[in-house]
């Protein structure tokens, strides 16, 4: 079994899967924190892995950048593998003076530019919202590890290079916590097929102060945000 843009078999696939934009950060995740992992797709490069977490079977595959990537093979994952459980672990950027570089985000819900939830719903207005025991497992897992997060709203950009650098206002009055591209159509097609999701930042910029970590730091220092998201998992057991 394949679809046009993942080649695993069924069963491949754990009910639970971690999805960073970058493919290979999936694979940084697999090598780094799975155990008995193996490569299950690699169509274009989008890799992802199957592996065991504290004997717990857990998937991680990228989904690339923007809305429309992201929602092709989540969507995917869980109308043509059986996935369940879709934990975005990504990056994001602060506007708040009260966000800092390395901060970890719990996007509790997610605003947006992009019109994929009007469409989804009749051309009215969708709340974006995380599955509730999702967030729980994930602030817990938070608590136990001595991690601190944020929890709040994010904002799901469809442009990386904004013509509107004064909605950055807007967005720090209404407390948005981070800015990325993928949270809002994560929610909205989870809902969408019965299935549960959560989007976990870390914040790798800062629009406002000019601050921002490498594409090597991006790619390999986010451990504490991944370790957050695989104890949750093991808290959901």
């Amino acid at each position: 079994m394949s679809t046009p843009h993942i080649n695993a078999n069924l069963g491949d696939f754990a009910e639970t899967v971690l999805m960073p934009g970058d493919p290979l950060r999936a694979k940084f995740i697999a090598e780094t924190f799975l155990d008995k992992f193996h490569e299950v797709t690699n169509v274009r490069n989008m890799l992802g892995y199957t592996g065991e977490y504290q004997g717990k079977r857990i998937s991680v595959m990228g989904h690339g950048m923007g809305i429309p990537s992201c929602s092709i093979y989540a969507t995917e994952l869980i109308t043509q593998y059986g996935v369940k459980n879709i934990i975005r672990v990504g990056s994001c950027g602060a506007i708040s003076q009260n966000v800092n570089l390395r901060d970890i985000v719990i996007g509790m819900g997610a605003c947006t530019d992009s019109k994929v939830n009007r469409i989804r719903f009749m051309d009215h207005d969708f709340a974006a919202i995380a599955d509730y025991d999702l967030i729980h497992n994930a602030v817990q897992a938070a608590k136990l590890k001595n991690i601190p997060v944020k929890v709040g709203n994010l904002f799901s950009a469809d442009l990386f290079y904004t013509p509107q650098p004064e909605l950055f206002d807007v967005m720090e009055k209404y407390n948005i916590l981070g800015v990325e591209m993928e949270a809002a159509g994560i929610y909205g097609l989870a809902a969408e097929y019965q299935a549960k999701a959560l989007t976990i930042c870390t914040v790798s910029d800062h629009i406002r102060r000019g601050e921002k970590l490498s594409a090597q730091e991006r790619q390999f220092s986010f451990n504490e945000m991944i370790t957050i998201a695989l104890e949750s998992v093991i808290l959901a057991q």
